[in-house]
């Protein structure tokens, strides 16, 4: 506690007490809904469904209302409550070949079989406030278009056409999965657990990290393959039925980056992968893990790893912002008898250089006399 042990729990009762009506702010103001808060703050809802693990726009909302806007505290409501839910089983993998998509982009091919679909972006915005939104403007309707019947071919296809990009690696279905949240993490970590601490990891972390690996940090030259965002439906296997059922459907944001790779006495020069795959649309994020993933596979192409963005254990260790947090913010609870300890030693080391200056000048002092 920050006061002293008589009063302390009435203190924090106080500070909770403050901390509800500073949220709540000026009440001849309405009300935040977390209606309002999950249809019109949709990109921080879905970073904080992202990084916190759990899909659920209600409780992203809520959490986000709660933490007065600061998305890593939501994040870490979410991650709390996330652990109070029954696990009663997983999933079949999701199939984003059959996605329905809203937005699908490629920076590598104009002409792209399926066509570009900008869908929802600020990439073409002139990044000025708009002040009709302060004022209430009304929004009108979208364009719309059918959605496309057929399976929208990858970019990946069609360099894999021409054998010049790498070839996915075959899933062994009898190989489990590792989850990070339920093992101990080690090292070296498999792709699987990589990809898993890179979705959950913190946007601007990993932001970061791919900026530096495209200035020489990390031996990336990537291409934006395609970026897809829609919907995918999630099927679960029940044991007493034996076959998949569906179970609804998510939106997510899949990046394949495609990189150059100079090739090796094993393999020919070639493309290769970064891939990305995160809740709800999140383009920078998933841009980023793709890109880092494609470091992180240094070892995988006989590449020299000198980066920080290339060391598996760094990333993984430090790109989850609840646990950053909890290891900064700590720092902010009272440290009293460790600091008292190190006060006490830095005293008495500053007396004992004091003994040592003076014992010293007496000795010269005996020195010139002689």
């Amino acid at each position: 506690m920050y006061v002293a042990v008589k009063g302390g729990e009435e203190a924090i009762d106080n500070a909770h007490r403050l901390l509800a009506h500073v949220r709540r702010g000026d009440k001849a103001v309405p009300d935040l809904s977390t209606d309002q808060v999950r249809e019109q703050l949709t990109l921080g809802v879905d970073r904080v469904m992202a990084e916190g693990s759990l899909y659920d726009r209600d409780l992203a909302a809520l959490a986000i209302k709660q933490a007065r806007g600061d998305l890593v505290e939501a994040i870490f409501l979410v991650r709390a409550y996330r652990t109070t839910l029954p696990r009663f089983g997983v999933s079949v993998p999701v199939d984003t070949d059959d996605m329905a998509i809203r937005r699908r982009i490629s920076a590598t091919f104009k002409d792209l079989p399926g066509g570009q679909v900008l869908g929802p972006t600020f990439d073409y915005t002139h990044r000025l406030l708009d002040f009709m939104l302060a004022a209430g403007a009304e929004v009108g309707p979208p364009e719309e278009r059918p959605a496309a019947e057929e399976k929208t071919p990858r970019v990946s296809d069609l360099l894999g056409g021409e054998d010049l990009i790498e070839r996915n690696a075959t899933p062994d279905p009898e190989r489990p999965v590792g989850d990070l949240t339920r093992e101990p993490l080690a090292f070296p970590a498999d792709r699987d657990l990589r990809l898993q601490a890179l979705a959950r990891g913190d946007e601007g972390f990993l932001l970061a990290l791919a900026y530096s690996s495209q200035r020489g940090f990390g031996r990336t030259h990537p291409f934006v393959g395609e970026i897809r965002l829609g919907e995918v439906e999630v099927e679960f296997v029940p044991e007493e039925l034996g076959f998949a059922v569906p179970m609804g459907s998510i939106t997510v944001t899949e990046c394949q980056m495609v990189n150059q790779f100079a090739g090796s006495a094993e393999a020919p020069p070639q493309f290769t992968r970064g891939y990305g795959l995160v809740f709800g649309q999140a383009e920078r994020k998933a841009m980023s893990m793709a890109m880092v993933d494609r470091s992180l596979r240094a070892r995988e192409f006989g590449e020299e790893r000198t980066a920080p963005a290339q060391d598996e254990e760094f990333v993984m260790s430090h790109c989850d912002n609840v646990q950053a947090t909890g290891f900064v913010e700590h720092l902010k609870l009272p440290h009293y008898v460790d600091f008292q300890a190190e006060l006490d030693l830095v005293r008495r080391l500053r007396a004992e250089r004091a003994e040592r200056r003076e014992a010293a000048l007496a000795e010269t002092r005996q020195e010139d006399a002689a």
